[in-house]
């Protein structure tokens, strides 16, 4: 099989979120293995090394005209890609969402023509389980879908899902999200000590949080603990955190609650912590909860989606909606510190068995060299 490197261009979200995150660390590790990528978004991807060989950012400014009564990325990204893609020689569109960015890859093959890169959509869960079943979106996106050379999810959860809601002709290829831990800059005392922690059982919780992450649980979850007093719940937010202010007032949990919006730092925060609580309402695999088991931490979490994928039997898993037991398996790692360093490193031998670089990113270049044989 030809082992050239390949020249692979990358579109995604570039902010804090699963999506962005996989696709940030995938083009490292495919420019880190000889190829050269080219990344699409109107920003920069919050964790993309610029400085890094054989990365390139094409930054896309969002269409702005008097024309139109809303502003346009789809037209601009498609333009962009096209131009670059051209230019480039690029072998491979590797779109992260299938709206706008498949359906942006899909214009900019049109104008290429003949020499078009080949379009790979990954999913990485909402155009299947908010935008599918949306009759303004579903036939955009299965359309992007049906012109993909190939179509993958994170999960077989996803997939299953994805086969249910569009009529595809291919069959879905699963490559689950992978991870690679940073080395810490800080020690566990010294970041507990900026946190302003001590002895507290520290429980992270690491997402964008969009509705769906169901942060109103979280907390719900944190004030049923018979342990409240000794438990600190660190928010590492990739959002706004003020709507559920009112909330963390009326639960009594103000001196309870550290949010910070820092999430870039996770090798830093996670060490620091003693177990991860995540309360989504749909996830379909979980890349904080991923982070969080390559640091050691047993983690609690409700049974849905791609969840039970990701940690088999390294952590606690109950029924959505299910705060009693959310907050039962909490107090149970506070009272059990051997229980809790013995769930933790489960999850940190089932984290580096399964989700490595080294296992996942040979995956998605072999697909590569698949659609364009």
């Amino acid at each position: 099989m030809e082992s050239r490197p390949l020249k692979i261009g990358i579109t995604c979200f570039p902010l804090i979120g699963g999506s962005g995150i996989l696709a940030t660390a995938l083009g490292t590790e495919l420019a880190d293995r000889g190829h050269a990528v080219h990344f699409f978004s109107y920003a920069k991807p919050v964790r993309l090394d610029l400085s890094a060989p054989r990365i390139h950012f094409h930054q896309v400014a969002v269409g702005q005209s008097s024309l139109f009564p809303c502003p346009d990325y789809t037209l601009p990204l498609a333009v962009k890609m096209a131009e670059v893609g051209q230019q480039e020689e690029l072998d491979v569109f590797h779109v992260h969402y299938a709206v706008p960015h498949a359906t942006a890859a899909f214009l900019a093959s049109e104008m290429i023509e003949n020499s078009a890169p080949k379009i790979v959509a990954t999913l990485h869960g909402t155009d299947t389980t908010l935008l599918g079943p949306n009759p303004q979106y579903r036939a955009a996106i299965e359309h992007a879908l049906l012109h993909s050379d190939a179509v993958t999810t994170v999960s077989e959860s996803l997939r299953d899902q994805t086969e249910k809601t569009f009529k595809l002709r291919e069959r879905i290829h699963v490559i689950p999200n992978f991870f690679t831990p940073a080395t810490p800059t800080k020690s566990r005392d010294e970041m507990r000590r900026k946190l302003g922690i001590s002895d507290e059982f520290l429980v992270v919780h690491m997402s964008n949080l969009r509705p769906v992450k169901r942060i109103d649980l979280l907390l719900q979850v944190i004030a049923k603990t018979s342990n409240r007093d000794r438990i600190r719940l660190l928010i590492l937010a990739g959002g706004p955190f003020a709507p559920y202010e009112p909330l963390v007032d009326e639960l009594g949990l103000r001196g309870h609650v550290i949010v910070r919006e820092d999430a870039a730092a996770v090798e830093n925060y996670l060490p620091a912590a003693d177990a991860g609580l995540y309360t989504s309402e749909n996830e379909s695999f979980g890349l904080s909860i991923l982070e969080t088991l390559f640091f050691g931490k047993p983690v609690v979490a409700f049974r849905i989606g791609g969840i039970p994928e990701v940690v088999g039997d390294a952590a606690y898993l109950h029924e959505f909606g299910d705060i009693a037991a959310m907050a039962s398996s909490l107090d149970a790692l506070v009272d059990s510190p051997n229980v809790a360093r013995e769930l933790g490193e489960r999850a940190r031998a089932r984290a580096e068995k399964y989700f490595t670089a080294a296992k996942i990113v040979p995956c998605y270049e072999a697909l590569y060299r698949q659609v364009i044989a």
